[in-house]
């Protein structure tokens, strides 16, 4: 049993969630108790004690749609002219280097974003997987980095038309074996069926892909209308909008994550709400790719719920969290825009989201919850009270201020020293292959 105290505790529970003096009492991979540290001492007297110097303690941060393969891109030199449009970010970077990827690289190019979660404080993520020349296995190769990094992460291998049907089979199979394996079976992965987006995918495909995961009890991982392009090709293809396709393909529903969905029109949004779809909004991303900004105002005032992710930009939700904000605020010329908004996606929504995938509760510091905690060294300038906590998170932490990260009970960074992996020797194979893979883009 595990005793982590003398620290000021943010347990982000609605009712109180903020004390001054706090701690939290873990038994396996859960929270058992949660109180001041007087209080917790003497009920747990046996358990090993974490003092928390008084850090802030509180839950881990979470990511709803994030891309692990991404990481061989740092870096990396385009061999084209620089893409002007979104769909030529696509072809000119990531469907090249996707398809340069091994299974090896998939495995390391996982090792090191989830090292960079641990140590900004990230413990789950719902990855979104692509490998088209090593698909089968390739869940298995993320699985493997998960296990032996310890961050919670959901796994799905986007399903596409673009490299031929006996790839797209293949990603198929990949998502059903890794949901008949995880999904409600274990407690730090699970699975969900990935879907690339409605512009590579044809009705066929969409109908296969329905089958397959209605077998297996599961709804899907997609992005929706992230370029203006994915809209053009779905009017083109089916004379109907992103959404109002794929609801007519049934792919959406309740566990269905709908990433990024910016260019949504009223009616689709009304779509979203009715088929109760999980929509992710990824600000970073959707500005570095200068795709436009997802109606989040709209989305959460019909009603649909919204989480916050990156698509794989920063394994910092902290600045996830920063961006979402002063993006609401420039999008809507409403300085007052975000303070609402931007808490709902990360803690409340994303809470929501990620119950669809994992047995426990994440997200809060609460008996019954995995016992995913970390500790902020955070000296506040001014006072710290439950009133006020999301302005001091916003302005004050950053994922460098990260001390100690618990996931499921384990500790695995401690005075921002990893406890269980050579980050250095980590890095140094991933940039062996890299060059590999920089050869074969």
């Amino acid at each position: 049993m595990l005793l982590i105290g003398n620290g000021r505790l943010l347990s982000l529970v609605p009712e109180k969630p903020y004390q001054e003096d706090g701690a939290v009492a873990v038994d396996g991979d859960r929270i058992v108790a949660t109180g001041t540290t007087a209080e917790l001492q003497e009920r747990y007297p046996k358990a090993d004690w974490l003092d928390a110097r008084g850090m802030v303690i509180m839950p881990g941060m979470t990511n709803t749609h994030m891309h692990l393969y991404s990481t061989f891109a740092r870096g990396m030199a385009l061999k084209d002219q620089p893409p002007t449009n979104f769909l030529e970010i696509l072809q000119r970077l990531w469907w090249r280097l996707d398809k340069a990827l091994t299974l090896e690289d998939v495995y390391y190019s996982a090792l090191l974003p989830m090292i960079d979660c641990i140590k900004s404080g990230t413990t789950t993520i719902l990855d979104h997987h692509a490998s088209p020349h090593a698909v089968t296995g390739s869940l298995e190769a993320i699985a493997r980095a998960a296990r032996e990094t310890g961050v919670r992460t959901c796994l799905a291998y986007e399903v596409s038309d673009r490299d031929g049907e006996e790839i797209m089979r293949q990603g198929i199979a990949e998502n059903v074996a890794a949901i008949k394996k995880y999904r409600g079976r274990d407690d730090l992965l699970s699975a969900t069926f990935g879907l690339h987006a409605s512009l590579t995918l044809s009705d066929a495909t969409l109908a296969a892909c329905r089958e397959a995961a209605g077998e297996v009890g599961s709804g899907f991982h997609i992005h929706v209308a992230e370029g203006i392009q994915d809209v053009e090709d779905s009017l083109a293809k089916a004379g109907k909008r992103v959404v109002e396709r794929l609801a007519a393909s049934g792919i959406l529903g309740p566990d269905t994550i709908a990433a990024h969905c910016v260019h949504v029109t009223e009616r689709e949004i009304a779509i979203l709400k009715e088929t109760g779809a999980l929509v992710v909004h990824n600000p970073e991303s959707n500005m570095g790719n200068a795709v436009g900004c997802a109606p989040v105002g709209d989305l959460l005032a019909a009603g649909v719920t919204v989480g916050l992710g990156t698509d794989g930009y920063t394994s910092d939700m902290f600045e996830s969290l920063k961006t979402a904000n002063v993006l609401r605020k420039f999008v809507s010329g409403d300085p007052g825009a975000g303070w609402a908004e931007v808490p709902a996606l990360a803690f409340d929504n994303n809470r929501r989201i990620l119950s669809r995938f994992f047995r426990r509760p994440l997200g809060r510091l609460e008996p019954g919850a995995y016992a995913d905690v970390i500790l902020v060294d955070y000296q506040a300038p001014t006072p710290l009270t439950a009133a006020n906590w999301f302005g001091h998170l916003l302005f004050g932490f950053n994922g460098g201020l990260v001390d100690t990260t618990i996931i499921g009970g384990r500790v695995l960074m401690r005075g921002r020293q990893l406890q269980h992996l050579d980050e250095g020797a980590i890095a140094a194979k991933a940039r062996e292959l890299a060059v590999k893979v920089w050869e074969r883009f």
